[in-house]
């Protein structure tokens, strides 16, 4: 009786504390086909000295706290991927890849044998289920999302709870491009910050008069709150999440596994989560700037704005 009451007095609570700090892991989404970009965008150097966009993300991850960094990437160019990104990683930080494609599926499960694009990036974080067992981040490779980001994600997962998610939601006017308008997720939350919904909207840049607009469904311009909170796709999860994902996915295949173009979508369980009762998902608030390159005519500009932070001094020259 007297181990029991030890146990219970001193090793349990230990466990309880160090299960509550540990340290969360990185998932970066890297096998997207980079068909708009005309390559493969997630291993091109952008960087001073041929840093990728990831290797930014990896290295404020790793400045906040994240012990680990599990990438899912197509398993054709794994050679290239170990070669090219992961080996300036080594004694740096622990990391794991793992392989996205349209045929894995849970057994049992048929889809259209004529489908060639992705399941989507919610099916992607399915790929994880085997690796990763802490809290976690999920990231898209080709997207930077800024020191502070990571910092206030790190800050939250540190001490997360089962069924308390997060999503950084950036300000509005930090995620404009220079070359025209953009499309957005707009969050809906109330008054503790919790999501309520995310409403996609088209065709928001500034105004002449310097003001933020969007489209509404009439074509109109409709005003936007300089910081309103948008979805860049950077998530916060505890790894139970991965078998909400795997039942989710199965009912995704029997409504739509025929079809060749359906996505199976981080953002649609989240909501579908939050309105059964079985989640809650935060709106972390951050300073951060974010960039990314999407279409070819992106990579002069991105590839200005990482010299530029190299020569403030916000980043060292080489990155690693």
């Amino acid at each position: 009786m007297a181990t029991l009451g030890f146990f219970f007095f001193y090793v349990f609570p230990l466990f309880v504390f160090s299960f509550c700090i540990m340290k969360p892991t990185l998932f970066i989404l890297a096998a997207g086909m980079g068909s708009r970009y005309g390559g493969l965008k997630q291993i091109d150097g952008l960087g001073p000295n041929g840093e990728t966009i990831m290797d930014y993300s990896v290295y404020d991850a790793v400045k906040a706290g994240f012990g680990k960094v599990v990438f899912v990437i197509r398993e054709d160019f794994a050679e290239d991927f170990k070669r090219v990104v992961l080996a300036k990683y080594e004694g740096k930080v622990e990391c794991q890849i793992c392989f996205q494609a349209i045929d894995k599926v849970p057994a049992g499960y048929s889809y259209n044998p004529e489908r060639q694009k992705p399941w989507g990036t919610n099916h992607a974080v399915l790929m994880g289920k085997e690796l990763i067992h802490e809290p976690f981040a999920v990231i898209n490779a080709d997207d930077y999302y800024g020191r502070d980001s990571f910092q206030v994600l790190a800050d939250f997962l540190s001490h997360a709870e089962k069924g308390k998610y997060c999503m950084v939601g950036y300000r509005v006017c930090n995620t404009l491009s220079e070359n025209g308008s953009v499309s957005r997720g707009v969050c809906a939350t109330d008054e503790n910050s919790f999501l309520q919904g995310v409403v996609e909207r088209t065709s928001i840049m500034r105004g002449e008069d310097g003001k933020i607009y969007f489209k509404d469904e009439n074509d109109k311009n409709v005003l936007l709150e300089e910081n309103a909170p948008v979805s860049m796709n950077m998530w916060g999860f505890t790894p139970e999440y991965f078998d909400e994902v795997e039942e989710a996915f199965k009912a995704f295949l029997l409504a739509r596994g025929q079809e060749l173009k359906s996505e199976f979508y981080i953002p649609t369980l989240v909501d579908e989560m939050i309105h059964a009762g079985k989640a809650t998902c935060q709106v972390l608030d951050t300073t951060s700037k974010w960039f990314g390159v999407t279409y070819s005519e992106d990579r002069p500009q991105v590839v200005a704005k990482f010299a530029q932070l190299a020569a403030d001094g916000v980043y060292p020259s080489p990155l690693f």
